[in-house]
């Protein structure tokens, strides 16, 4: 006996339509683009870190100073993509970038963070592609296998917990866990350096 529904569909995939999305650069370009990010970027065999960043900024992304790029990244679309000075990009994020992604610095994506900025209206039998930028402001550190979704930022020295999925704004200097992410509790400023001589 099948078990399936024989409801009808809500969503008619067959009528989907994005044409009316820019992905900001021709055909040509993104072809490249996409080319290059299989070889230098997601397959791991280039440890070159200026490389990558010169790469990066061919392709319009604006890149600070002393970027780190650990190997199986990858960047949807570098010419909506910016981050500030001293960021670190771990293993195998995925920067799903449709619409802006910006990092401020001193910004920590741990290994498989995903950067969501595409996703589709529900709400609409044509389930319809919708678009939303993604900020991420100074000092915020995202764990490990973390989902931040289009629309919403994470404050300046803010800590999302690994394994989180992220669908509402982080305030700043929060600690904020969990699916979906809630608050936990606030940060405190780190204890300041000792300099003095042993």
């Amino acid at each position: 006996v099948s078990t399936r529904s024989h409801r009808q569909s809500w969503v008619d995939l067959s009528s989907y339509d994005n044409s009316g999305y820019d992905p900001g650069r021709s055909r040509l370009i993104r072809t490249v683009w996409y080319l290059i990010s299989l070889i230098v970027f997601e397959s791991g065999w280039c440890p070159l870190i200026r490389v990558k960043v010169l790469l990066l900024r061919m392709f319009g992304a604006r890149i600070g100073r002393c970027v780190v790029i650990k190997p199986n990244v990858r960047i949807k679309y570098p010419w909506r993509f910016e981050a500030g000075d001293h960021c670190w990009i771990g293993q195998e994020v995925w920067i799903d970038n449709l619409a802006n992604a910006v990092l401020g610095s001193n910004v920590c994506l741990s290994q498989r963070v995903y950067i969501c900025t595409g996703g589709h209206d529900y709400r609409r039998r044509t389930f319809d592609l919708t678009a939303l930028p993604v900020e991420i402001s100074d000092g915020v550190w995202v764990g490990a296998c973390s989902l931040i979704h289009g629309g919403n930022n994470v404050g300046s020295n803010a800590l999302v917990a690994a394994g989180s999925v992220v669908i509402s704004d982080v305030p700043a200097e929060a600690i904020m866990g969990g699916v979906p992410a809630r608050v936990i509790r606030m940060r405190r400023p780190p204890e300041p350096v000792n300099d003095k001589p042993f």
